[in-house]
């Protein structure tokens, strides 16, 4: 536990050739051209629009691990995490054991036309987590294809969540949200998903050292059409997780590193089987995530707009644009129903204090008011 809470530790490891929200296909290539011939990269499968989508497997060990990354073009986080824990694989001999158990393979974007344009879907407009079934995709085959032949004992399915997302009824955002999809709609508890649900609470109580209070879990309400519940009808654990907002970090390098922390937690607790341990009490006592956040929360704006309520609050949401190859995050005001469930704000300013006045101006925001 130690080392992988040594800040200088994550610092050597991080792939820092790759940083941001934008992140393509591209971007990794440098990282994965250093890699030793023991990590196999290769190309396993070409989007709509003919781009190559890469898998990278090494280890050697009779416990299978198939993780993939930006099945939602718009998802970098765990990318860039993944590339970290490759990372760390090839650099550090602490990790001979877990190569010795373990056999990992990684397509770290499945999706590389939304990377590129930036977008949920894939050039076909298309959500491939909602293809699981009719898999009229060829990204969605390609997905289904890899598992068959991988045949793996256990799934990482990797996203990033919105920054509306909080913890239970507290202001603390879910920086990281889990889940043990349902394979059916009552939610049985079969013995895959029982130890999906072991392994993320042992990952939960390393994160609880780090980022406490900022572990939710995602809503469990079952679709055949998602991916992780589709795999887990097949009797395969998986896990679905989910990057989310740390305080300041639109940039979503901080949250990167707890996906690290999760990552090296969990394949730690496979390779020496640790995770068995831990309950499913452990599990469910996780806090629900709830949508309770915006990203700035006004006070008294109506001292600077008067036909606004008195006292009244305006709720800010930033939308991720992309242009010239980064994102840019444009604020929008929200309204009607879409006020109805924000209590928190990320950044809370109140327009009856001229400093908070002089950041609203300074962030354009002021405007939007106006």
């Amino acid at each position: 536990k130690k080392r992988i809470l040594e800040n200088t530790a994550y610092e050597q490891i991080k792939v820092n050739t790759v940083k941001g929200r934008y992140v393509t296909t591209k971007h990794l290539q440098n990282f994965l051209t250093t890699l030793p011939n023991s990590f196999k990269t290769e190309v396993v499968g070409l989007s709509v629009q003919k781009n190559s989508i890469q898998s990278i497997t090494f280890g050697e060990g009779s416990k299978r691990v198939l993780m993939w990354s930006q099945m939602h073009g718009n998802e970098s986080t765990t990318t860039k995490a993944v590339l970290d824990f490759i990372n760390l694989m090839q650099l550090q001999k602490s990790t001979a054991k877990v190569l010795k158990e373990c056999t990992f393979k990684i397509i770290p974007i499945l999706n590389p036309d939304g990377a590129k344009a930036y977008t949920r879907v894939n050039a076909n407009g298309v959500d491939l987590n909602r293809d699981a079934q009719d898999l009229s995709q060829p990204e969605s085959k390609l997905l289904r294809k890899t598992y068959e032949e991988f045949k793996p004992h256990l799934c990482f399915n990797l996203h990033d969540q919105r920054t509306i997302f909080n913890v239970g009824d507290t202001k603390k955002p879910a920086t990281i949200s889990f889940l043990a999809p349902a394979f059916d709609n009552d939610r049985s508890i079969s013995k895959p998903r029982a130890a999906s649900m072991l392994l993320i609470a042992a990952m939960n109580k390393v994160l609880q050292t780090v980022i406490p209070g900022q572990v939710g879990r995602y809503d469990d309400g079952f679709n055949a059409n998602c991916v992780g519940d589709a795999f887990q009808m097949l009797q395969t654990p998986t896990i679905l997780f989910e990057a989310g907002h740390f305080p300041n970090d639109y940039e979503r390098e901080e949250t990167r590193k707890y996906i690290y922390y999760a990552l090296e937690a969990a394949v730690n607790a496979i390779a020496l089987d640790t995770f068995k341990s831990f309950t499913i009490a452990d599990y469910t006592d996780i806090p629900d995530n709830n949508k309770l956040f915006c990203d700035v929360l006004i006070k008294n704006a109506d001292s600077i707009k008067t036909t606004l309520p008195k006292e009244g609050n305006i709720y800010v949401l930033y939308k991720e644009v992309l242009k010239e190859e980064k994102i840019l995050f444009e604020p929008r005001l929200l309204s009607g129903q879409e006020t109805d469930t924000v209590r928190f704000g990320h950044e809370v300013k109140d327009c009856k204090i001229p400093s908070d006045v002089t950041w609203l101006k300074d962030q354009g925001l002021l405007q939007l008011i106006q």
